[in-house]
């Protein structure tokens, strides 16, 4: 059986806050340290009113202050909207606090849109220098040497686990060429999970991080008591990517009893798809989309998310997640 871990998108609902939502963050990450998860991820967006995590260091640092044992860490940090040393200096300072229990995690895309890249002091442009942003990044953490000039301190020849984070082909192959695990965004880009995990483990060389290669893949999970409840969650999850692609992102919306009667069929097919690697149902449904995803991608590791409306539904779904795989 793989490692199981969640990836929590910190939903800001309507009727909510950002407050509310890193309160609802630590509730999870502490139920998932109970239930047996091995990890606990966030990712970075900015000018985003639907999502708490925009400072995601800063918000994985209080996580961590409140749970003991679940790793934490970042899937993922948007490299391009940081200099890597300064990334180095903030993973290793969460490092030095909570020791053996960080990841940091690195995507290429800028998780904004090109008006907020301005505000970040950054172009578009900047995305290119990925693969060089990675290796600096790399040697600024366990590859520093005592010779060198510019140190991270915190960060300097800490032993940092670093993920390469994708939804194509290039994050695989960057991640095999460099020998660093790898983790698939399959819960929104279910188009190139095979390929990419097949071009991954082909192209692996080993390295001082990994003898062989390790990779991960997220899927979506509305788990209830009910059919009917189960669906009912998702609901809200079909109107943020359909609000999305209408650009008019905005919080979470309550969840519907007929998503069909809100979005054309365009939409709705658009976000179904997706949505393609969801496991939504009851227990014996939702083991079966489990199973089915660990025996098709051959993954070391699932992540689940769970993107509903409540924090009770969210916390029910994880919980039946671990009920199914851990027992």
């Amino acid at each position: 059986m793989p490692q199981v871990s969640i990836l929590d998108l910190a939903p800001v609902p309507e009727n909510g806050t950002v407050a509310d939502s890193l309160q609802s963050a630590v509730r999870i990450a502490q139920h998932a340290e109970k239930w047996g998860y091995h990890r606990y991820w966030m990712a970075e967006h900015h000018n985003m009113t639907g999502i708490a995590s925009a400072a995601t260091a800063v918000v994985l640092g209080h996580i961590a202050s409140q749970t003991r044992t679940i790793r934490v860490g970042s899937a993922g940090i948007m490299l391009p909207n940081h200099p890597p040393y300064i990334v180095a200096e903030q993973f290793g300072t969460l490092d030095a606090l909570y020791p053996n229990r960080i990841d940091l995690g690195l995507g290429r895309a800028p998780g904004t849109d090109g008006k907020t890249l301005r505000a970040l002091r950054r172009s578009p442009n900047d995305a290119e220098q990925f693969p060089n942003d990675v290796q600096e990044l790399l040697g600024y953490l366990a590859e520093a040497d005592d010779a060198d000039a510019i140190k991270a301190v915190p960060g300097f020849q800490q032993n940092i686990p670093v993920w390469l984070l994708g939804s194509s082909t290039f994050g695989a192959q960057l991640a095999a060429r460099l020998g660093l695990p790898y983790a698939f965004a399959s819960h929104f880009a279910p188009d190139h999970l095979s390929h990419a995990l097949t071009l991954y483990r082909k192209q692996f060389k080993p390295s001082r991080y990994l003898d062989k290669p390790y990779a991960a893949a997220a899927l979506n999970l509305f788990a209830a008591d009910s059919d009917t409840h189960a669906r009912r969650m998702m609901t809200s999850m079909q109107q943020q990517f359909i609000s999305l692609r209408r650009g008019m992102p905005g919080r979470m919306q309550p969840p519907v009893d007929d998503i069909q009667a809100i979005a054309d069929p365009y939409e709705l097919a658009a976000a179904n798809h997706a949505l393609n690697f969801t496991a939504v149902g009851t227990k014996d449904t939702v083991a079966r989309h489990l199973n089915q995803f660990i025996e098709q991608t051959q993954v070391d590791e699932v992540i689940l998310t769970c993107n509903a409306y409540d924090t009770d539904d969210r916390l029910r779904s994880f919980e039946i997640g671990a009920d199914i795989l851990f027992n």
